[in-house]
């Protein structure tokens, strides 16, 4: 059986404006995620951790396309339950007004029928990013007021970078409805990336600046430190995160490892300690 070999890197900066970084991230194989709590709200970077906890526990299993996405819808739901009781207990304590939410972007690897595979997910308006051969493409969709707008065809994509509501999301882990998570899926050749990120990033550098850093960049984790940096350059006026994933290749599950066959065998035999 095959193995898909990935390089990753991740970074994440609080910005120029924000006291606090409300963005949590997960790079542990197969499973990668960035959540943005939300700004604004009070317990922000607890919601956001809270997905990270419950996303984390994938790491420790193998997933088929449809195991992967009841996994996936589980773990939300276990973090939704999380969230409504800590802010309940926040609010019996006295914070009448306490709320907490947050988004959430993810991307479990799993073994399809045709081989491996990559099974994405989100809640809200981080994004996940494909590139490859040079092109940018998003593969999420924003949960957002602007999105829908662009959507009906009230607004064009670029009046929407610049829309006064462009941060109002309509769905997130948190609210008072359940969040239920779009799932994507995309079979990556070798030399293939993927971006995570929080509108920090996103909604600070267009997708231009963010195919040209990803094209500069080789090495996953300059990469995610570049495209961080961009957006606090550019004003910082959220936390930025970003993971990145590169698909180098295939390889054997079990690699005949010669030289460490040959340690192991003369271990046996008494010949090192």
């Amino acid at each position: 059986m095959k193995k898909l070999v990935v390089h990753h890197g991740a970074a994440t900066d609080v910005g120029l404006v924000r006291q606090i970084n409300e963005d949590s991230h997960l790079a542990a194989p197969p499973v990668f995620v960035v959540a943005d709590g939300m700004g604004g709200h009070d317990g922000g970077d607890i919601a956001s951790e809270i997905v990270v906890q419950e996303l984390a526990r994938l790491a420790d299993h193998k997933f088929d396309p449809e195991a992967g996405q009841v996994a996936i819808t589980e773990a939300l739901g276990l973090a939704q339950r999380r969230i409504t009781a800590y802010v309940v207990d926040q609010q019996a304590r006295g914070a009448h007004d306490f709320s907490s939410g947050t988004t959430c972007v993810a991307a479990l690897l799993v073994e399809g029928s045709a081989g491996p595979q990559w099974l994405l997910a989100n809640v809200g308006d981080s994004r996940i990013y494909r590139f490859y051969d040079g092109e940018l493409a998003q593969v999420s969709v924003d949960h957002s007021l602007v999105q829908e707008l662009v959507d009906a065809g009230n607004l064009t994509p670029e009046e929407a970078a610049h829309h006064p509501d462009r941060n109002v999301i309509t769905r997130a882990l948190g609210g008072l409805a359940p969040a239920v998570p779009d799932f994507f899926h995309a079979m990556l050749p070798p030399g293939a990336r993927l971006l995570l990120c929080s509108d920090g990033v996103s909604g600070m550098i267009d997708d231009p600046a963010i195919a040209g850093i990803l094209a500069e960049s080789t090495d996953a984790r300059d990469t995610a430190e570049r495209l961080v940096a961009a957006a606090v350059a550019a004003g910082g006026r959220d936390n930025a995160t970003a993971v990145v994933v590169d698909v180098v290749g295939l390889t054997d599950e079990n690699p005949y490892d010669s030289a460490q066959q040959r340690a192991s065998l003369e271990q046996k035999l008494g010949v090192l300690p």
